[in-house]
């Protein structure tokens, strides 16, 4: 399929309510309102590719540019490319998921992961903390840097409250991430978890609540699921 054709599915598969919702959470044209269900089908049907996926990402609709990582190939992916990536993911369905699935997956991550981390820029914050996490649940802990992992957990049990609104979520969710990917940390992350307790993000008036990390890595401890990695972070 190409571009043009994958458009006009894509605007065939759109709904206004959807556009609604998606609104609510940070949405804004162009974009045609497609679930991610959807998206999913058509990822299926076109199956991996490199070029598509960089003009689909390249149209600036949302919907695409979600389509463009689930069909992406990110070991063909340059530090230029990425990193254009996420300066153009302008929500967080893009920065946050999107772009860090396929950075974490690339030859660049962890270089990219701490480098936005330490940017101005607060979407490229969120990318970082969330690229970090995805490094965690896809790599065999013997090829992680634990000794990095253990620092960074206590920059975030630090810093996580005077950070800004996307920061923090991601850094609850790299705290959950790191408990229950990486079994060498999960005691640590359980203490970081319970010393940051609560974190408080504004959600843009939509129903989304923040889990606690200290109970979403017990919920992982209790299904005998600590250390289990996933296959790809892109899903």
């Amino acid at each position: 399929m190409t571009t043009k054709e994958i458009m006009a599915q894509l605007e065939s598969m759109g709904s206004e309510q959807t556009k609604k919702v998606l609104i609510k959470h940070g949405a804004r044209e162009p974009f045609f309102g497609v679930k991610v269900a959807d998206l999913k089908k058509i990822a299926k049907q076109v199956k991996k590719n490199y070029e598509l996926s960089l003009e689909l990402y390249a149209t600036g609709n949302s919907d695409a540019m979600y389509l463009a990582g689930l069909i992406s190939e990110p070991a063909k992916m340059t530090r230029e490319q990425l990193q254009n990536w996420a300066d153009n993911a302008y929500w967080y369905y893009i920065n946050e998921y999107t772009v860090p699935w396929v950075t974490s997956e690339s030859n660049y991550g962890w270089e990219l992961a701490n480098e936005w981390i330490n940017s101005d820029s607060v979407s490229l914050q969120a990318a970082g903390w969330a690229t970090f996490g995805s490094i965690a649940g896809i790599t065999k802990d013997e090829d992680l840097d634990i000794e990095a992992y253990s620092k960074l957990l206590d920059r975030v049990g630090e810093h996580i409250h005077e950070e800004a609104n996307r920061t923090r979520h991601t850094m609850n969710h790299f705290i959950i991430a790191v408990g229950s990917y990486i079994t060498e940390l999960t005691e640590k992350s359980k203490q970081i978890a319970a010393k940051v307790g609560k974190v408080h993000v504004e959600m843009g008036g939509t129903a989304c609540k923040v889990p606690l990390a200290a109970d979403y890595i017990k919920k992982v401890e209790d299904k005998n699921k600590l250390g289990k990695k996933r296959k790809s972070a892109i899903c």
